[in-house]
């Protein structure tokens, strides 16, 4: 199955990156095995787009504009990204109700790549999430990476939070995306065309580090009509679990442990104790067997009351505010 594809037209900042594979490739120096590494977040996706749009809409009406360094939307292949349906590029990303990238989509990519292209230009399989491959996809993913077919790319998207293996690393040349904090808050402005000093505190802004962490955050505010200038990250945290979000919301359900974490990283010293680190690494591990063994997030929201009215923690989690 396909993934969709969601498309920014303009790329902001990743200029000198895009430069670096358009010249590569125009030089037939590009390896066909790329790995894009970077934070969650900071754009890759849409640099291997802008990338792809490139290269097939050279010889098409309202080719890229490499001077704006954006998609033109008139463009045929741009209309075929969104549509899902350009015959030489192959999506794969982990499916909505997965937790993983499963070995038939791995399968029914071998069976794409092996099926002769239907014109001259060259190929693209994007796998988005590629730290997510389980063993099986991985050993199939290693077999077809190997020795791949003329003019078929590889370009492989790492969320550098989790490792990959190194047998599939060794494989690829490597490309690190990476932004400052200011690039971050000039791009979420942008897209957005806000001033995100104007939606979001100083707390706030200070934990999120990557213009799709801001928009999500932003898009979320909006959705359940949350006033992000006025609540802190305690407070945040509070409406999140009170209110059953993580269950609600992708993006929430993904970050909760991010921002636990992050609000157990400010506490004070002097607030810290051995209950709270046992209270802290409990509740994390609930959170992590939910993931990993798709487990219903009712269960560990019942075992946090639980911590929460144990006498030896009542004091502690009162002072957390969870």
């Amino acid at each position: 199955m396909k993934a969709e594809i969601n498309l920014q037209t303009k790329l902001y900042e990743l200029n000198d990156n895009l430069m670096e594979l358009i010249n590569l490739y125009e030089k037939r120096k590009l390896s066909n095995k790329i790995l894009i590494t970077g934070n969650k977040g900071i754009g890759k996706s849409t640099l291997v787009y802008h990338f792809i749009n490139y290269i097939f809409s050279k010889e098409e009406d309202h080719s890229y504009d490499l001077k704006n360094n954006s998609i033109r939307p008139e463009n045929r292949s741009f209309k075929l990204f969104q549509n899902n349906s350009h015959p030489n590029i192959y999506n794969i990303r982990i499916l909505d109700d997965k937790k993983n990238i499963e070995i038939n989509q791995i399968r029914e990519m071998i069976n794409y790549a092996n099926k002769s292209s239907f014109n001259d230009k060259p190929r693209f399989v994007i796998i988005n999430n590629v730290e997510e491959l389980n063993t099986n996809s991985l050993n199939a993913l290693l077999k077809i990476v190997e020795e791949p077919n003329e003019n078929l790319f590889f370009i492989l998207i790492h969320n550098n939070n989790k490792s990959i293996q190194n047998t599939l690393k060794s494989r690829c040349i490597m490309f690190k995306i990476k932004l400052s904090f200011e690039q971050s808050i000039s791009i979420s402005s942008k897209i957005l065309n806000i001033n995100i000093y104007d939606i979001l505190n100083e707390e706030l802004i200070n934990y999120y580090s990557t213009p799709g962490e801001f928009i999500n955050l932003i898009n979320f505010s909006n959705k359940y009509k949350i006033d992000l200038k006025k609540k802190t990250l305690k407070e945040l945290l509070l409406i999140i679990i009170n209110e059953n979000y993580y269950n609600k919301d992708k993006f929430i359900k993904n970050y909760i442990s991010n921002l636990i974490q992050y609000y157990f990283l400010k506490m004070p010293y002097s607030n810290k104790s051995k209950e709270i680190d046992l209270l802290y690494n409990k509740f994390i591990q609930m959170y992590f067997n939910c993931n990993k063994y798709n487990l219903n997030y009712e269960n560990w929201t019942n075992n946090k009351r639980k911590i929460r009215d144990n006498p030896t923690f009542r004091r502690r989690w009162n002072v957390l505010c969870l």
